[in-house]
């Protein structure tokens, strides 16, 4: 009988089992017969403690549903309980069970896997017979000790049942067949006799052998009902749903352990320690509950490295591990196998051919190796002539043969090229080829160093004293932290700890130590004046490595050389002076792949290192700053005494109710730095724009930079769901999302000088809060003072006073100077590309919205970041281009929001003169561009037009200038495609009117009828708010309720709003928010009926599907799949020697799905997938159409000239989109994802559950009459 885990809610570990934590961990995890034997033979180790960092581990919750569901859970897991008390109470009576209620074990079976800790708790106190306490006290603590012996007693009566049962069996047999034997002795020798047999004999062995069959029966029933018990809890606890979701497509798990240890052991390779590498494998894999840590992956790992030295022996000792660990052998295997024999001049024909007859019984075929394996260096030379070997005729087979996305949205733009016009860049490829080469040098170094815009201001002697002595500590601190750091490293390295136990060393060699130290001062030289978190630095500083390190194993790798070859021809698609014009970039990248059959692939399968590795590495450099980087006390003030101090703090401070450890700089070091007022910033290489089109993605594994590690589909840090997911998908499913983050990556940029210009001087000038310019932090209020009263001492009230104001100004400080550093950052990386043309390479969120890859600086920045860039190629105006930019203004300007295009127009035509001196003068002038809600991309259409109007001939104006076209509250507009929502799609634009229908207007214009009919009925909150009400109060809340804005959420945006305006009384700030978020949502539930039952429907579907344990997934229209992160917070304590650090995870794919965040966020994802799709079909439609096109989520941008294409375009995407049956194909989705797992016991009470389910998820909301068609027609849809 299988061990029985009944689950519990975690309350921690007992201080008496801390110790123990290693061995239990080990029992929970191995076979319950060795797992008894191996705490019989360790119940008295204790766990050693050279390890220098521990983790520990406490699930929790936080949220009320969750403790609503926790109770009903326990409850529940009570009744089972108390189920299995009372059968073994019976088997106890009978005889057939002898166990102890008492030593049942507690175990969370969500974690019987996790790494860190188990956590054990017995039922009650130890409950015996009095026969059983003659042992004394020692017996009792050995019992304690010994919770599993009763599953041992279990087993054996079990056994013991069986033999009974067999031996009533043969005695039965046995006295039948004597019966027999004598009755007929009997009547031979008495034939005359009559054979009447005794009744009351007859009558007792009946009885007998019905007892016997009747305890039998018994013993098997009960037994089997503590089975379906234990059955029972086990499918409860441990919903397949979350741990399918850390799989590949071959079953490997991809936890945080198997990350480390895959990390550990590639590092190790890394840095040709090989034999520390190999140890650590051995060690894991002879302990029986490590083992189980291990997959078909980490055994290649280690074979590769034998390949490579030629050791077939190795190879096949390394294959019979495979097989000792119940695994079985993969292509990567096999292809580590013939790269050996490869590598072996004297291995026979024989081995080779048994090895290929072997990988063919297994499933695979030659073919397999090359199509699906992964090589470094000349390893695909060397299996490649290990198979030659045996078959000299065979050749890789190169698949010409082009598969096209199966989304019918896109077989028109796949299969229809005759028409398609792909648009080229203005380079000759010379240029193209010559910018890959300054961007490979850029990557390799890692890091650039820019002139800061600060620079222009006047050097004077004081700052030339500070820098120098800035240098001069830098280099002090420089060779502190080097010694220090190979003092560390020695010591790591050199520790007598056990070879299993993984720790720092390898991640202290992927580098030269002087990289090390250079990363330490570059982040001492970036900390703010206030200080930063502990983890946020020590995230920063892992990461910093992990990216170095990438990019110097591809470098190592050869694969430089074969991007470099295959960039240089793949350019000749994208150059001007080219004629190949029928591909798409990734379609032609794969192509010239393909044909260069030869050295290592491009496709990386490097281990991402998880969350909790990057923090530890990132603690301990973390922790060499601040004991070794120190300054004199009197370093600015020499009169006073010498005192060696640290240069950097680490303290305690509270964020949100959270004690939280801080990193702070001393005063000194903030004063050095203001005072020297440096001329250069350092970044890292992929912080800045590209300088060449960056590379096609072309996998999941493989785009955008050229070495930089970049993830396709970006996520919380340590979520590694998402890229398992992307790759299990066939690759031609994930064709036309990779395609179109390819065109808009493609599109390349300048910058507006003059308007750039003018930006840095009002910024070096103490900035404007008006303009968004932040200003300089000694612009920041003053530290209030406490002014003496009576002796010195204020009153309570004072002091108090005194606080708040100061932790007021504090606050302030700190803000300003985030922003300052922002815009400083962002304005600097402008000033540097001023003079060259650059790209954004693209990824995406889990959802498909797309990003610029760059942090910093790109099109999705703020008013500032758009108003200085433009588009890199310039296409003459045409009739209506000028007409575009002069509208363009005026949505800028926000003023004519309900009026008509032609209205705009006009408006623009008698504000000429406004426009041209705002051009002329920006400055110094009337000022008109001051007043738009976007003032510097309005100051940059006014230049646009100026110099458009004054050109000989406007239509052949070559304009750079991006023209936007917004969607009229997106998320409203798709909600009300979905429902098919007449009222609601004519709110939104979706049918044609001669006006523009602002939706944002409606909803306030119906709320202040509410608000008029409540002040007549003498409601004081709707009298205060007369006059008050308008389009600006209520649109944020508008636009974000279909995101799934809350309420809560919603009052604080109207209070925000609120509060700016002077004339509203402060004290009715509180109950007029409240009122009008009701006001509001209960406008927007009679505008929008349809939405609304929409977002109830996948409400309550993703609450049934997270409540029954499986994350929410679904797959957009374009084929991309997604999965929610959202699941139960797991608290992990990382223990250091500078701090404890508390990690909160609540994206850990093995822990259950959080319920509430699952529900409240899915209407929303959905809706924002719906946009990314339409967004992307754009993109891939403009781009076969010629056009250049870039976006903003819903904002689309294109040429003046172009802006009515891609009008067309827009609208014909949106309603190819919504004619398809989305809800309904979401619907069979869910129900072929999650139906499969109905429970077979119709009693059981998640059957019921499943049903429910079930049955909502099949219920599609009805539709309303709403005509799609009618979108084309509509001029506002996107103006």
């Amino acid at each position: 009988m299988s061990l029985l885990r009944l689950c519990s809610l975690s309350k921690g570990l007992p201080g008496r089992l801390l110790q123990e934590q290693h061995r239990l961990t080990l029992l929970f995890n191995a076979d319950p017969c060795h797992g008894c034997l191996k705490l019989r033979r360790h119940v008295h180790d204790k766990s050693p403690a050279e390890r220098p960092w521990v983790l520990f581990r406490r699930s929790y919750s936080a949220g009320i549903p969750k403790k609503e569901d926790g109770k009903k859970r326990t409850w529940e897991q009570t009744q089972l309980l108390d189920v299995l008390d009372a059968r073994i109470q019976q088997l106890q009576m009978d005889g057939v069970l002898d166990v102890k209620r008492s030593e049942v074990q507690f175990v969370r079976a969500s974690q019987m896997e996790a790494t860190p800790v188990k956590v054990v708790k017995t039922l009650a106190k130890e409950r015996e017979p009095l026969g059983a306490r003659k042992g004394g006290d020692q017996d009792r603590l050995v019992s304690k000790t010994q919770p599993s012996r009763w599953m041992e007693k279990l087993k054996q009566e079990k056994w013991n049942k069986s033999k009974r049962q067999l031996k009533l069996d043969q005695n039965a047999k046995h006295k039948s067949l004597q019966g027999s034997h004598v009755a007929d002795s009997k009547g031979k020798a008495s034939g005359a006799k009559s054979d009447n047999p005794n009744p009351k004999t007859d009558s007792k062995k009946a009885a007998a052998g019905s007892r016997l069959d009747s305890a039998s029966s018994k013993e098997e029933s009960l037994l089997a009902e503590v089975e379906d018990l234990d059955h029972r809890l086990n499918q409860w606890e441990q919903p397949e749903g979350t741990q399918r979701l850390l799989e590949d497509r071959e079953g490997n798990k991809y936890g945080d352990a198997q990350l480390s240890i895959h990390s550990f052991l590639e590092a190790c390779i890394f840095n040709e320690d090989v034999e520390r590498a190999q140890r650590c494998l051995m060690d894991y894999h002879r302990n029986l509950s490590r083992r189980k840590q291990l997959s078909i992956n980490t055994y290649n790992i280690m074979m590769h490295v034998w390949a490579k030295k030629g050791s077939l022996g190795h190879i096949g000792r390394l294959f019979v591990l495979v097989e000792e660990a119940g695994l079985k052998p993969n292509l990567d295997s096999y292809t580590a196998a013939l790269e050996c024999m490869g590598r072996s001049p004297h291995c026979s024909n024989r081995v080779i051919s048994r090895c290929l007859q072997q990988l063919e019984e297994d499933g695979f075929s030659i073919e397999d190796l090359f199509k699906q394996c992964v090589f470094r260096e000349d390893e695909r030379e060397m299996v490649l002539k290990a198979v030659q070997t045996v078959h000299p005729d065979f050749l890789p087979h190169v698949d010409a043969e082009m598969k096209i996305c199966s989304s019918p949205l896109v077989h028109d733009f796949y299969t229809e090229r005759e028409s398609a016009v792909y648009p080229k860049l203005d380079f000759p490829l010379a240029e193209l080829g010559e910018r890959f080469s300054r961007q490979l040098a850029m990557e390799q170094a890692g890091s650039v160093t820019i002139e800061s815009v600060e620079a222009s201001k006047p050097l004077t002697e004081h700052m030339i004293q500070m820098r120098e002595l800035l240098a001069q500590l830098r280099s002090h601190w420089h060779q502190s932290l080097l010694q220090a750091f190979r003092e560390s490293k020695m010591h790591l390295g050199s520790s007598g700890q056990k070879s299993w136990r993984m720790n720092l060393y390898p991640y202290l060699c992927l580098l030269e130590d002087k990289e090390y130290v250079d990363i330490m001062l570059q982040a001492v030289t970036s900390l703010p004046p206030t200080g930063e978190s502990l983890l946020t630095m020590a995230k920063e500083l892992g990461n910093k490595i992990y990216n170095k390190y990438s990019i110097r194993k591809k470098t190592k790798s050869s694969m430089v050389d074969k991007i470099s070859t295959i960039y240089q021809r793949y350019a000749e698609l994208l150059a001007r002076d080219t004629q190949l014009n029928e591909f798409l970039p990734r379609e032609h990248w794969v192509r010239l792949e393909a044909e260069l059959n030869s050295g290592p692939s491009l496709l990386s399968d490097d281990t991402h290192w998880p969350h909790i590795l990057v923090v530890q590495l990132g603690t301990h450099l973390v922790e060499l700053l601040v004991r070794e980087v120190k300054v004199n006390s009197n370093v600015l003030s020499p009169a006073q005494e010498t005192k060696l101090i640290p240069v950097l703090y680490h303290m305690y401070t509270f964020r949100s109710n959270h004690q939280v450890g801080f990193i702070k700089p001393h005063p000194i070091l903030t004063q050095i730095l203001s005072e020297a007022v440096e001329t250069t910033l350092t970044f890292d290489s992929y912080v800045m724009p590209m300088l060449c089109p960056p590379v096609p993605w072309t996998s999941p594994k493989f785009g955008a930079y050229i070495l930089t590690p970049t993830k396709l589909m970006r996520c919380v840090e340590g979520a590694i769901q998402h890229q398992l997911l992307l790759e299990k998908c066939q690759d031609q499913d994930l064709h036309a999302v990779l395609d179109s983050l390819n065109q808009l990556g493609n599109c390349a940029w300048r910058i507006n000088q003059p308007i750039l210009d003018i930006i840095i001087s009002i910024f070096n000038d103490k900035g404007s809060d008006k303009l968004d310019i932040p200003p300089p932090v000694s612009e920041a209020p003053r530290m209030p003072s406490m002014a003496p009263h009576g002796g010195g001492q204020g009153s309570q009230a004072d002091k108090a006073s005194f606080k708040r104001e100061l932790a007021k100004c504090k606050k302030k400080g700190a803000e300003m100077h985030s922003l300052r550093m922002d815009a400083l950052y962002k304005l600097s990386i402008a000033n540097h590309m001023r003079d060259q043309l650059f790209w954004f390479p693209h990824n995406m969120d889990f959802r498909g919205r797309t990003y610029p890859c760059p942090p910093y600086f790109n099109h999705l920045g703020s008013d500032v970041t758009r108003a200085v860039l433009l588009f890199a190629e310039g296409k003459p105006l045409g009739p209506h281009g000028l007409d575009w930019i002069k509208i363009h203004l005026v949505n800028l300007t926000g003023l004519k929001k309900r009026d008509s295009l032609r209205e705009r127009l006009q408006y623009a035509n008698r504000i000429m003169d406004d426009i041209l001196d705002s051009a002329d003068k920006p400055l110094t002038g009337r000022k008109w561009w001051m007043n738009a809600d976007e003032p510097w991309q309005a100051l940059a259409c006014c230049i646009e037009i100026a110099n458009a109007s004054r050109s000989p001939d406007h239509t052949e104006y070559i304009s750079y200038f991006p023209v936007h076209q917004d969607g009229s509250c997106n998320g409203l507009q798709h909600y009300a495609a979905l429902g098919r929502d007449v009222i609601g799609a004519t709110s939104v634009n979706l049918m044609p009117c001669e006006v523009p229908q602002d939706v944002y207007s409606g909803v306030a214009q119906q709320v202040e009828e509410f608000r008029a009919r409540d002040a007549e009925k003498g409601l004081k909150v709707a009298q205060v708010l007369e006059g008050f009400i308008n389009r600006k109060v209520v649109k944020q809340t508008v636009m974000t309720v279909v995101y799934g804005v809350t309420r809560y959420g919603g009052r604080l945006q109207i209070e925000k709003r609120l509060k700016e305006i002077e004339e509203f009384p402060k004290e009715y700030v509180w109950d007029a928010s409240h009122y009008l978020v009701q006001q509001v949502f209960t406008s927007l539930k009679e505008m929008f009926t349809g939405t609304r039952e929409i977002q109830d429907w996948l409400t309550e579907s993703a609450r049934l599907i997270a409540k029954s344990g499986s994350s929410v997934e679904w797959v957009t229209p374009l084929g991309l799949p997604i999965v929610q992160p959202y699941h139960r917070t797991k608290n992990t304590i990382l223990k250091s020697n500078i701090q404890f650090l508390s990690l909160q995870i609540s994206h850990d794919a093995s822990e259950r799905p959080d319920t509430v965040k699952q529900k409240n966020a899915f209407p929303p994802n959905f809706i924002h997938s719906l946009d990314s799709t339409h967004m992307m079909l754009t993109a891939l439609y403009c781009y076969s159409a010629g056009l250049t096109f870039v976006s903003v989520h819903d904002c689309f941008w294109t040429h003046a000239v172009t802006v009515d294409v891609m009008n067309k375009v827009c609208r014909e995407q949106f309603v190819a989109l919504h004619s398809q049956p989305i809800l309904q194909d979401l619907s069979n989705f869910l129900l072929d994802k999650y139906g499969a797992c109905l429970p077979g016991d119709r009693r059981n009470k998640k059957f019921l559950e499943y049903r429910r389910m079930l049955e909502l998820l099949s219920k599609v909301p009805q539709t309303g009459d709403f005509d799609l068609q009618r979108v084309k027609e509509s001029t506002y849809f996107f103006s």
